[in-house]
Order: structure tokens, then sequence, then C-alpha cells
């Protein structure tokens, strides 16, 4: 016997076995039960919703022999004909190969013949879009006022291509496209009634890949069963259709939410593996922000149209909604510009590097000053003489000139003057710092690009220089002027790594003196050229937005950051716990609090602390970090505190892995209570179940 495929085998033969179109249905069946018959019915709609089927199911209850009713018998001989295709009454045309005006006529001259069996003629014309105009007109009196005996039913997927006289003549019904929901559960009834195992993920691929049309699903369920040898997988679906896996186009999100640029390079590199469309790709990003925007405004909106709806909530719960619609504009001018990028994957990069670098920040955490651009990195600045002080001090941080040379250099205020003091040997006369022109205090290296000459001064006194190499000039600048500096963004990939040979000889930063720290106790800055704290971060977090030292309840369970917080030696005593417990109140965020959660405290003689900060998370470490550290502890004890910060491996417990080691117990007591739940064990020995350890995740996220 010759294999009959799901889509012709499965065809519904009475109203109540079709799937969906529920508004078309209620017409027919009122219609029918109250004998309410129409002369001539249009359905429309896309390919594989049910046209042709509702048309012979119609058929049947005009001339089943048991009476006209919505419930035809299927039994019967006329029932029987119809459903094998050979009811010699039901007559059946393909307009799209008869669209000769000359068809039309010898149709129609045998309109006027009763039927050889049932109690009506029934005509079913598919593709009647395609009729030619002069088969239209042909068409149009008989459709008006055909004979008692003679029902049409016209069948389209274009009715806009239909004259407004046919479609006057007619009753529309529109038939809807089919939901991914409906087409899933249909799919489940099928393969289950032909023993067909599968996986319910690959039923959502095929939902989706049908794109509305249940015929398609059909044939694309044969193609995965012959493509599965007979079972219908996730992976054999997925590579059969060429389609991405949509998991990891959450990992790409999961990536920028923890703000882990190697995570997101990561989660690139995946994806191009499947050598994907990276437009495509992008429009996916943007089809789940859409709707993680949706759950966040309403969340029992949030349909399951591709079975992800858990997850989308649970983004929704993780992802502020203004940066939700940051990355969405993001992607969207994204997908405009990615054409213009030198390759596909390049373009897609840059498009998430973006939102990475640019996310929003808070009204606490926003820049206060004007931006400096990237220059040298502070990292690897030799230290150099300054042109004021005359003494060599290493470069706090990179300074550029970002405007034109100004014709007559600004006078240096009397403020950045008196942080500078110059040498009791070398201070000169008051006459002299009048005459001299004015210079900002710059890094030791100047930029390569030619130094534009400063205004010819006339230089009273022959000063010696203090160093034995004479730099250029730079171009004095004064710092209050906001289109002078550019500050540069304080992200990962716009700062060298800081060393701990550039930190200090003995891998430390030096404490900071008393005045500066007094003075940043009062929200000043204590260098000259470094604006106010905050001023290096153009993106600053909450600290809950981030989970390195905290599990705040509504949290996804995530991806651990690189590099993970590996086990403490000892559990935290003494000090090292009470830096645990002092960590959360600091209330930082961003790398500050990144680099604040590795460290544990050594020492604390009055106002004197030492803390030991793990050199495996000390890549972005410099002194503006530790200036904003100090800042954070003066105001939370009250007092002026004077830090150092020494790169030592911490013997005790930190505040990032005492949160590792609370993520872990609470993973490990939800995997003991799945193992442990009686339901879980009945499914595993009657159904031959499985675990999969990998979807564990602890419900309760509380410290």
């Amino acid at each position: 016997m010759s294999y009959q495929v799901l889509a012709r085998k499965w065809r519904p033969r009475s109203f109540r076995e079709m799937v969906g179109q529920t508004h078309v249905l209620k017409a027919l069946i009122n219609a029918l039960d109250s004998q309410r018959l129409h002369h001539a019915y249009l359905f429309t709609g896309t390919r594989g919703v049910g046209k042709t089927t509702i048309a012979r199911i119609i058929a049947k209850c005009l001339n089943c022999e048991t009476g006209i009713s919505s419930t035809p018998c299927g039994t019967c001989s006329v029932c029987r004909e119809i459903d094998e295709g050979r009811f010699v009454d039901l007559i059946e045309v393909d307009a799209a190969s008869r669209t000769k005006v000359e068809d039309t006529r010898e149709l129609l001259d045998n309109v006027q013949y009763s039927p050889s069996r049932g109690r009506f003629k029934v005509y079913l014309i598919d593709e009647v879009h395609m009729l030619s105009t002069s088969s239209f007109n042909a068409l149009l009196k008989t459709l008006e006022e055909p004979p008692p005996h003679v029902k049409f039913l016209l069948a389209t997927t274009d009715p806009q291509k239909l004259p407004v006289t046919v479609l006057s003549r007619c009753l529309q019904f529109s038939l809807k496209n089919m939901p991914p929901e409906r087409v899933v559960e249909h799919l489940k009834h099928v393969l289950s009634a032909e023993n067909v195992p599968f996986e319910e993920d690959a039923l959502w691929l095929l939902g989706r890949a049908a794109d509305g049309s249940m015929r398609d699903a059909m044939s694309l369920t044969d193609q995965a069963i012959a493509f599965g040898e007979g079972r219908v997988l996730a992976a054999d679906v997925r590579a059969m259709l060429g389609t991405l896996d949509h998991g990891q186009v959450y990992g790409v999100l999961q990536a920028l939410i923890e703000g882990d640029a190697r995570g997101l390079i990561e989660a690139v590199r995946h994806l191009a593996e499947q050598g994907p469309d990276w437009n495509g790709v992008l429009a996916e990003m943007l089809n789940v922000l859409h709707r993680v925007a949706i759950a966040q405004a309403l969340p029992e909106a949030v349909d399951n149209g591709q079975g992800d709806r858990e997850r989308v909530l649970q983004l929704a719960q993780a992802l502020p909604a203004e940066d939700v619609q940051f990355y969405y504009q993001m992607g969207l001018i994204g997908r405009r510009d990615l054409p213009l990028a030198p390759e596909p994957r390049s373009g897609f990069e840059m498009v998430l590097l973006r939102m990475l670098a640019f996310r929003p920040a808070g009204d606490e955490d926003a820049p206060r000053v004007t931006l400096k651009p990237l220059g040298i990195s502070q990292a690897t600045a030799d230290p150099q003489v300054t042109p004021v002080a005359g003494t060599a001090v290493a470069a706090p941080a990179p300074v550029i000139s970002a405007a034109p040379p100004a014709p007559v250099p600004a006078p240096v205020q009397p403020e950045a003057v008196a942080e500078a003091p110059l040498p009791a040997t070398e201070q000169p006369a008051e006459s002299d710092i009048a005459e001299q022109p004015p210079v900002a205090m710059l890094p030791a290296e100047p930029e390569p690009e030619p130094e534009p000459e400063p205004e010819p001064e006339p230089e009273p006194e022959p000063e010696p220089e203090p160093e034995p190499e004479p730099e250029p000039e730079p171009e004095p600048e004064p710092e209050p002027e906001p289109a002078v500096f550019v500050e540069p963004l304080d992200v990962p990939w716009h700062t060298e790594p800081v060393t701990a040979a550039s930190v200090a000889p003995a891998h430390s930063v030096p404490p900071l003196p008393a005045e500066a720290t007094a003075e940043m106790g009062q929200g000043e800055s204590s260098d000259d050229d470094e604006p106010p704290p905050g001023d290096y971060d153009y993106v600053e977090m909450d600290s809950g937005s981030l989970d390195y030292g905290l599990d705040l309840p509504g949290e996804m369970v995530r991806a651990e950051p690189e590099p993970e917080p590996q086990l403490a030696a000892k559990p935290a005593t003494g000090l090292a716990a009470e830096w645990l417990a002092l960590f959360p109140q600091l209330g930082l965020g961003g790398m500050t609090g990144s680099i604040a959660a590795n460290c544990t405290l050594v020492e604390a003689n009055g106002e004197d602390w030492l803390l030991h900060l793990d050199p495996a998370h000390s890549a972005l470490f410099n002194p503006t970090q530790q200036r904003r550290l100090n800042e954070a502890l003066n105001q939370q004890q009250g007092r002026t505190i004077r830090l150092r910060i020494e790169l030592h491996k911490p013997e005790q417990e930190t505040p990032a892995q005492a949160a590792a080691r609370r993520r872990a117990e609470r993973q490990r007591s939800a995997e003991a209570s799945i193992h442990a739940d009686p339901l879980v064990q009945q499914m595993i020995q009657q159904f031959a179940a499985k675990i999969r350890e990998d979807s564990i995740e602890p419900i309760d996220t509380s410290s």
C-alpha cells in the first residue's frame, strides 16, 4: 500500500475536526443548521489554512444522505465519494490552469443541468483570482442568479485581485493564519497518534517555520520524520531548516545584561559557526526585546508563540526598562547601517559593542564634566617632569587637546597652581610667573601628531630644564573650558590593563595624601587634571544590576562572569568578615564595585586601611578606582580613611567568593530537591525520563 502524506491523511473531514478558524465555522454551522444557505461563498486566506477543506465539508453537508446539517455522517456513499475526490456533482476547477473565457463558458454550459446524485451541484473554483477579466464577466450573471440546485464555492489567496462585482455577489470569509501554539498542539496530537517520538522544542521550530500554514507544518513534519529516521528531534529539525538556535540569542542578551564583553564576543563566535544571516540574528534580538518590553508593561500579554514565555519574563525582571528601549533603538539603527559594514559579522559585533559601551547610566552616575578623548594608557605612561612643578610624577589620566590652538594662552587658575607647588629651590618670582605663559599638567608623552606652536614668549629668564630630555611644551588649555578636554570612556576596550609594575614597584598603590583625602570626602577631586568622582565611567550601573557580590531577588540565574571567583582557602574571619558585612553598605557599582568585591581587608589601623586585591581581577584597577573606593569608605565611615590596595591573592573569602559560594549552595540544594521530588521519581520510573542538570535553576535567590 502506498504511503499517504500526513497533510492528506489528517485532512479534516468534518467541522469538529478543524483546527482554528472558529469565526468562520460558527457562521457556517449556524447557516447550515437553520437552512439559511447562500448560493456563493468566497474563502480567502494564505496557503494551507483550510479554504479547500472547508469547501469540501460544505459539499458533504449539502449532499449527505442523512440530510442537510452541519454534521455529515461521513459513512454514506456521498460522504465517502467526496472524501475520495470522486463525487460527480462536486466539480473542482483549478482557475490557475483554466483562465480562458472559453473554459468558463464550457463550465457554465452545464450549470443548467440538475445534479446526477446529490441535492446540489457544487462548483469549487480554487485560486479564482487567476481567471481573466473576460472569464469574470462571463461568470457574473450566473454567479448572481444561479439555478436553485447550484452552489458556488470560491477560494483565493489574493482577494484584492477579484473584481468588486464578484465580491459583492458572494459571502466572504477570511481565514486567519495558524498561530504557532495551535500548530504545535495539532502536531503533538498527530505524532502521538502516529507513534512518532518527538521533542517539543522541535515542534516549536516546525510551528514557526510553517508561517501560519497548517499544511506546510504537516509537510515539514513529514520531512523531519524522514530526516530524523523516524524521530522528530530539535537538533535534526534545526539542521534541516537551517534556522538559528533561539537560545543563542538569549546568550547574547545575557552577556549584555552582565556587561561581559568577553562573553559577548564568545557568543558571536558560536553564532558564526552556523553561518547565520546576521541581519536576521539582529532582527530576532529585536523581536525578543519587543516581547520583553511588553512583559514589563503587561506581563499577562506576553504570548508563547515561540515557546519561550518564561525566559522572556525572566529577562523582563533582569533588564531595566530604559536598557530595553535603548537596546531596541540601537538595534534598529544597527540594522539600517549593517549593509554599510565591511563584513556583516563585524557590523553585528559593532552593534553589540555599541550597546555595551553606551548603555544608559543613572542620574547620579551621569557624566558631569566634559569628556576627554582617549590617549595613552596610564599603565604605560612613563614619569615625566611637568613644566610647572619640575618634579617627576606619574600621569594619572591621559589627556590630549581636542580644540584648535588658542591664539592667546588662557591664564592658569590660581587653584591649579596652588595644588602643584614648585620646589623651594626652584620657586620663581611672582613677576616671572606673570610673564611666563601658563601651562596645564599633561601626561608624560605628547601625542605623535605635530604639536601646535604656542605664541612666542620673551622668556625673561633662562631657566634650566630639570630633566635631560626636553619635551616640546604642549598647548596650554584652561581646565574649566568645556570644549578643551574629552573624557575617555571607562570600558574594557578603551583602557589598557594596569599591571602590577605600573601601580607600584611593590605591587601597591601609595596612599593618597591626607589633604587630598579630606577634599575627596567633600566631593572634590584631589588631582588638578582629574574631574570629580564619576568622571571616568560613562556607565556605572546600579549595584543591583550586577552579581559580583550580591544575590538579589528577581535576578535571572546566569553564567558566571570571567574570571570565575575561586573558593577561598579559609572562611572569612576578623577584618575579612567585617569587609564582607561592610561591602554591601558602600553602594558601589560598575568596575569600582567589581574591584571592591574581589578585595579583602587585612589591616585597619585607625585611619590607615589596607586591602588585598586578587590579581586575577585587577586588569581595570587604577588610581581612579582606588580614589572612588576611598571616597565611598569615607562617606560610609563618616571619617577620612587613608586607603592602600595591594595586589595579593586574598587568603580569606572575598565578597565575590562569598556570593559564588552561596550560589553554588543554592544550586546544590535545588538539584537535591529536584532529584528527591516524588513526581520526578515517578516520571523517571514510568517513562524513563532523564533530568537535565543544566536546566535546574534555584528559585530562591535571596542571600
